[in-house]
């Protein structure tokens, strides 16, 4: 399910963006093209994509004028083929050029995020294993690239640091080991919180499941590995009781689908937002 975004959110992230490109005004649009002409701007997919970020691109326009909106003929989500024009923008020409590369910067850069993660979940399906993000995100700009995933048929992990704990190694370390880092959690945490811990070996897994663990992550584990630790976790309690079991580290496109059919219930993969390359998509303008 795609989330909603805040608008809010967004016009802040959008303002901060054209504030750091505009500066004191587009100055080569101000010179060249005459006040009051008009144009029509087309966005062209120039390759197959998932689109993600087309509220965003509106925002950057109407930022100029209200009146100024984007219609699209595709929504967050909708896969675009290549060639096909999926949205058009009106208006004051000098204003046009002005947003171009912003809304282009967000659509592309959403866009690939989408696309990147769209390609992970179809290759898994079938195996009832759920493709989700990690915290690995551009600072400033962690709502937006999770909202991309959502639009790839992703799943969003942790928001941030308040979202739920997460026991990893270091944690491990300077606590004195997984029960007694769980303990301290479950002490000091809510009721609603859910703990997960981070292993390595089997043996973790193990401690983990002793300590009650609701989450046990598999990290840089072999899918034989995986599938060994998932194998002791489904024989540790009745299904509605069992710790959720996800697999992170070193899943890349030739690999999930064995990660996947290990049987863990979700992969955490990083790179779908911070190695996901951004698509690439035009805006041509003409004078209406």
């Amino acid at each position: 399910m795609i989330i909603p975004l805040d608008p809010d959110y967004i016009y802040e992230a959008v303002e901060r963006a054209l504030l750091e490109d505009l500066g004191r005004g587009d100055i080569t649009s101000r010179s060249t093209i005459r006040t009051m002409a008009r144009g029509t701007g087309s966005f062209l997919a120039k390759q197959d994509l998932v689109l993600a970020g087309i509220e965003v691109a509106d925002a950057v326009f109407s930022w100029f004028d209200v009146g100024m909106q984007i219609q699209s003929t595709a929504n967050d989500g909708n896969e675009i083929k290549a060639g096909k024009v999926f949205a058009r923008a009106s208006g004051d020409a000098q204003a046009l050029l002005a947003a171009e590369r912003t809304a282009l910067n967000f659509l592309q850069h959403l866009s690939g995020i989408a696309t990147k993660t769209k390609m992970f979940v179809d290759a898994i399906a079938g195996t009832g294993a759920y493709i989700a993000d990690t915290r690995k995100t551009v600072p400033g700009l962690r709502m937006l690239e999770k909202y991309a995933v959502t639009c790839g048929g992703g799943r969003n992990h942790r928001m941030g640091l308040d979202d739920g704990v997460l026991i990893k190694d270091n944690h491990i370390a300077l606590a004195g080991g997984i029960a007694e880092a769980v303990r301290r959690a479950r002490e000091t945490v809510g009721h609603l919180h859910k703990i997960e811990v981070e292993t390595s070996n089997l043996a973790q897994v193990e401690e983990a499941l002793k300590a009650n663990a609701d989450i046990i992550m598999l990290d840089n584990m072999t899918p034989e590995l995986a599938r060994q630790c998932v194998a002791v976790v489904k024989s540790s309690a009745p299904e509605e009781r069992r710790a959720l079991t996800e697999a992170s580290g070193g899943i890349t496109l030739d690999n999930v689908r064995t990660y996947a059919e290990a049987g863990v219930d979700l992969i955490s993969i990083g790179a779908i937002t911070h190695s996901a390359p951004a698509v690439d998509i035009s805006f041509k303008i003409k004078i209406a």
